[in-house]
């Protein structure tokens, strides 16, 4: 097989909420048989990559290291950090964001801090909302994980950080930096811990609004499945197109991926 390195999408595309997509165990499997590097790659930012570790062992994916995992939550940390190091964030998130930002050094409180972070939460509140939009009128800088609008879960779908930063905006009037997908930096984060070249890279992804476009404007080529939120019928809606579309992971054939110019 020629040089391959994979990077997949989560939600969607190896589980949706907390039910296996069929094929995924099994997908990974090849990937292991074939020693293919992999990274799963998640706008989700409210848990850890021990969290993640743990869930997939849960529905039946074992053997997994938290260096198979890059969330958005890091991705945001990486970013504040090279931008203004040993810094401090008010956090409008999971516990995912919190730590992530505490392992690159940054402390986090409600008394000017240098960035408000926002990303999904369940916990989401008016006082949390207040707070940050007076942050942000006060100088902080908006910094959102993840536009994403829904997420797909058991049985449809549920609102994401993306509701919660218009709710920010609103009140504000200002527009968050997005670090995650679609934004290509976090491609590039991820293919920087494969330690792959983009040519050799499959971003396999739901979503063409994040996934297919994140990773085409990284330089990597791109795999649409439909068992998440994008369906065959919108993908003529976009002026750009996946390399491959599979019904779903199971389908998915390595070998044209490796091979595919």
């Amino acid at each position: 097989m020629a040089r391959l390195s994979v990077i997949s999408d989560m939600d969607g595309v190896i589980y949706r909420g907390k039910q296996l997509i069929p094929g995924a165990r099994d997908f990974v499997e090849r990937m292991r048989a074939r020693d293919v590097p992999f990274l799963f790659l998640t706008n989700n930012s409210e848990q850890t990559p021990l969290d993640l570790v743990r869930k997939l062992s849960a529905l039946g994916i074992d053997r997994l290291e938290e260096g198979n995992f890059i969330t958005s939550a890091m991705a945001v940390a990486q970013f504040v950090a090279t931008q203004r190091p040993g810094g401090s964030a008010y956090v409008v998130g999971g516990a995912g964001l919190a730590t992530e930002l505490h392992k690159v050094g940054y402390s986090l409180t409600e008394s000017s801090p240098d960035y408000v972070v926002v990303g999904k939460t369940a916990a989401f509140s008016f006082p949390m909302l207040k707070k940050a939009a007076q942050l942000i009128d006060d100088g902080a800088k908006f910094i959102g994980s993840n536009p994403d609008m829904i997420d797909p879960v058991e049985g449809g779908t549920e609102p994401a950080a993306g509701v919660l930063l218009a709710a920010i905006a609103a009140a504000t009037g200002k527009q968050p930096y997005i670090v995650g997908k679609p934004n290509s930096l976090m491609m590039i984060y991820a293919r920087r811990m494969l330690g792959a070249h983009a040519e050799d890279c499959v971003m396999i992804g739901d979503r063409m609004d994040t996934d297919i476009v994140g990773g085409m404007e990284a330089g990597m080529r791109t795999c649409l499945v439909l068992s998440g939120v994008s369906t065959r019928e919108v993908i003529s809606e976009f002026p750009y197109r996946p390399t491959f579309v599979y019904p779903s992971i199971a389908e998915i054939d390595l070998d044209e991926l490796a091979t595919h110019t």
